[in-house]
């Protein structure tokens, strides 16, 4: 029978001026997964991270299994049973699985000594429990993200955890490995834990969740079973106002000259690839992960070498060796990994901004501040980036808020194509619908833009036309009436439409 596990009541939390969380409950239960969603900044995380110990309430109460408890500290969390999956885990590579799930821990024999033995045998237990694919002893570097994720639950369940919070957790997986984690959570639902899932994804939610939460601003707008909920309760309970119009609507003016075009590039990834996409309109590149479809971006972009293959922009032939000759030719680029591969989460938002046009802002090799911090300003208002201004941190903004200045660094180099990888992994749907804006915009002022996704109705739902990849090659393109999610399925899978 389920049972309430945790409750936290009246949580409020404040970073100088800034109101983080006001008055907040949550409550959870035993054989329930509880979905926590709200745009970035509603205070999901800050909340979580108040309950793991990471930061200190300024008021407000939580109590375990009926029973007020004060967390001070992780440590204090991980011994009342409350486990954190972060988003960025936090596995050690250097070690093996059962060092890294009794990290701290470790059992001893009677010197001191670590009892591998011992270690191994209970950490193979906890992983035979979750239907694990690899074995106490495996270095942990040679594990996916998929199977790194279950080092963590793995973690928690051997410290016997009662709740366990997971920060989107499939943001970097694929529809495969997403499955697989889902049946993990599924095991450890039906085994009594409280889970408290974190996600923008509504059909996770739909999937997984028992009961959902919703925050906004800071502060508890209410919960929903999932059967009194919608998409559209949900998305009016998260921003505050219903978003009718999702995705803005799709140009019906002709596009204008062929701006890129790709003549059989070849990779080690790439087996064969041609297309060519308009002034004007938006090409989706869609298929399933390890299509090659990014490995395609980044032999466009310079980033990797192609083997075979010709690159024309308006027409010419042009040569393409590395990313400063794509940017020079007017092309952008934004990766999937925007942290990792995009931002310089350390510096400001100017710096990020105007990182790839600091040449058109010097003079005798001394850069003009003000202009730099004008043209950053101007970025803010445009794309509506929620920054405490020009020099405010990259890496404290939100998810969304770091894409849109990441999209700002592109639209400084005005250019011709703009590839965008994945452009709304990770970010809140108010955010999402601001970015289908911008790239709408950017085709109305006679951008190509060529969007990758994972996400099928957002393919469908921004792209006038998509090419589906499978296998490292083009297998087919859609246009018009033709696009939906059983065609590019087809395509992408190889299977016969019945």
């Amino acid at each position: 029978m389920s049972r309430v596990v945790l409750e936290m009541s009246g949580i409020s939390k404040r970073f100088g001026a800034t109101r983080a969380l006001d008055q907040v409950n949550l409550t959870a239960h035993s054989h329930e997964v509880l979905a926590l969603m709200g745009e970035n900044g509603a205070g999901k995380s800050t909340l979580m991270k108040v309950l793991s110990g990471v930061y200190q309430p300024d008021a407000g109460e939580v109590r375990l299994e009926g029973k007020p408890i004060r967390i001070t500290c992780p440590a204090d969390a991980r011994e009342a049973g409350i486990n954190l999956i972060y988003q960025e885990l936090s596995v050690a590579p250097n070690l093996t699985v059962a060092e890294n799930i009794f990290m701290g821990s470790e059992p001893r024999l009677s010197l001191g000594r670590v009892d591998h033995a011992s270690m191994n045998r209970r950490a193979e237990e906890v992983l035979a429990r979750l239907g694990a694919r690899f074995g106490a002893t495996t270095p942990a570097h040679q594990l996916s993200i998929a199977d790194q994720q279950q080092v963590e639950i793995a973690r928690a369940l051997a410290h016997e955890g009662r709740v366990l919070i997971m920060d989107e957790p499939t943001a970097a997986l694929s529809d495969r490995e997403s499955a697989q984690l889902f049946e993990v959570i599924g095991k450890l639902r039906d085994d009594g834990m409280a889970i408290i899932y974190i996600s923008h994804r509504m059909d996770e939610v739909y999937k997984l969740a028992d009961r959902i939460t919703v925050l906004r601003d800071g502060g508890y707008v209410g919960s929903l079973t999932r059967a009194e909920s919608s998409p559209q309760t949900l998305v009016r309970m998260m921003v505050g106002r219903a978003l009718d119009d999702f995705y803005p609507p799709k140009s019906q003016t002709g596009f204008g000259a062929v701006k890129l075009e790709v003549q059989g590039f070849k990779s080690s990834k790439v087996e064969s690839a041609s297309f060519a996409v308009r002034a004007g309109e938006v090409l989706g590149l869609a298929g399933l992960v390890g299509a090659g479809r990014t490995e395609l971006a980044r032999l466009i972009f310079g980033a990797d070498a192609k083997s075979e293959g010709r690159l024309l922009i308006d027409g010419k032939e042009v040569t393409v060796k590395q990313p400063l000759d794509a940017i020079r030719l007017g092309i952008g680029y934004l990766p999937e990994d925007r942290k990792g591969q995009g931002l310089f989460l350390q510096l400001s938002a100017t710096a990020n901004t105007a990182m790839n046009v600091l040449h058109e802002h010097a003079r005798a090799g001394v850069l003009d501040h003000p202009a730099l911090r004008a043209l950053t300003r101007k970025a803010i208002d445009q794309l509506a980036i929620k920054v405490s201004g020009s020099e405010g941190i990259v890496g404290g903004l939100s998810g969304g808020n770091q894409q849109k200045v990441l999209l700002a660094r592109w639209l400084a180099i005005r250019p011709k194509v703009l590839i965008l990888d994945e452009p709304t992994r990770g970010v809140d749907i108010g955010a999402k619908v601001e970015i289908y804006r911008i790239i709408h915009e950017l085709a109305a002022q006679g951008v190509a833009v060529i969007c990758i996704s994972s996400e099928l109705p957002e393919v469908i739902g921004v792209c006038h036309r998509v090419l589906v990849m499978r296998e490292g090659v083009i297998a087919g393109e859609l246009d018009g009436d033709d696009v939906s999610q059983e065609a590019i399925m087809t395509l992408a899978t190889h299977h016969q439409a019945a």
